[in-house]
C-alpha cells in the first residue's frame, strides 16, 4: 500500500509512520507534505497513492481547500484535533478519521475500514468528505424572531429551554416558561439548531442540553429527563433515540 501523509507537525507525521510500519511493514510512505500549496502542486504533477492521511489544519489553511483546487479521487483518512461534534460529522458520513494523539488500535481500525470501502469504490467516500465539510462549516441560528401581540421580539438561542409541537403547531419555550408560536416544524428546526446544544428527544420535543437537570432510566429501555416545563410523557426519550441521546450527552 502506497501512502501520502499531509501533516504540518513533524513529530505527528513521524509517529504516524512508525505506527503504520508496526501494522504492516509493506506500507510505503511515499511523500510528506506540510502545506496546501505543496500538496496541490504534487498531485497536479501526477502523484498518486492508495491512501492519504490528511491533517485538517495545515500551516497555510484548512486542508479542505485541497479539494477545492484539484479533483482528488484518492481515499482520505483525516487526522484531526477537532472537537467531538466535528468528529461525529465525519463518522456519520462514513469518512475515516483519527483523533490526535493517534493510537495503534484506532489506526488499525481506520485502515481496515479503508480496505472495506475500497471494494465499493472511492466516489462515495469523496462525496461524503464534501458533505462533512458542509456540516462543519454550517452556520446555525443564534436567535429567533417571535411575535407578542403587536410586538416583534428576538429571543437569543441561549434563552431557549426547548421547542415543542402541539396539534400541528410549533412553539418556542423560553427558560422563563414563556411560549411563542413559531413558523418552523421540528424537522426544520433540527437543521437550524447547533446539534451540540439541542437534541430531539422524541417526536414532540427538541431540548436544550442546558435545560437537563437529571437523566434517569425508564421502563421499556427508555430514559426520563428531569427538567422544567415538560409533563411526564414529553420528557421521555424515545427508545429509538436513546443510544444517540447518550452519545450526545457524552460529547
Amino acid at each position: 500500500m502506497k501512502v501520502v501523509i499531509i501533516e504540518d507537525e513533524k513529530l505527528s507525521a513521524e509517529h504516524l509512520t512508525v505506527l503504520l510500519q508496526k501494522i504492516d511493514p509493506a506500507i510505503i510512505v511515499m511523500e510528506y507534505f506540510d502545506t496546501i500549496k505543496t500538496s496541490v502542486a504534487a498531485f497536479r504533477e501526477g502523484l498518486n497513492a492508495d491512501l492519504i492521511f490528511m491533517d485538517i489544519h495545515l500551516a497555510d489553511g484548512n486542508s479542505f481547500e485541497i479539494f477545492n483546487q484539484i479533483n482528488l479521487d484518492i481515499p482520505v483518512i483525516f487526522t484531526t484535533a477537532f472537537d467531538n461534534y466535528a468528529i461525529q460529522a465525519f463518522k456519520q458520513n462514513s469518512v475515516d478519521y483519527l483523533l490526535k494523539p493517534i493510537g495503534l488500535q484506532e489506526l488499525e481500525f481506520a485502515i481496515a475500514k479503508f480496505k472495506k470501502q475500497q471494494k465499493s469504490g472511492n466516489k462515495d467516500l469523496i462525496s461524503s468528505i464534501a458533505t462533512a465539510y458542509q456540516q462543519l462549516n454550517k452556520e446555525f441560528k443564534t436567535r429567533f424572531l417571535v411575535k407578542s401581540g403587536q410586538t416583534i421580539d428576538t429571543i437569543p438561542i441561549d434563552e431557549i429551554h426547548h421547542f415543542e409541537t402541539k396539534e400541528s403547531l410549533s412553539f418556542l419555550v423560553t427558560k422563563k416558561g414563556n411560549h411563542h408560536l413559531i413558523d418552523y416544524t421540528l424537522d426544520q428546526l433540527e437543521t437550524m439548531l447547533q446539534p451540540k446544544n439541542f437534541f430531539r428527544i422524541n417526536r414532540k420535543i427538541i431540548l436544550n442540553i442546558h435545560s437537563i437537570e437529571k437523566v434517569s432510566t425508564y421502563f421499556n429501555s427508555r430514559l426520563s429527563i428531569a427538567t422544567k416545563f415538560l409533563d411526564t410523557d414529553a420528557r421521555i426519550v424515545s427508545r429509538d433515540r436513546v443510544n444517540d441521546f447518550k452519545k450526545w450527552l457524552d460529547n
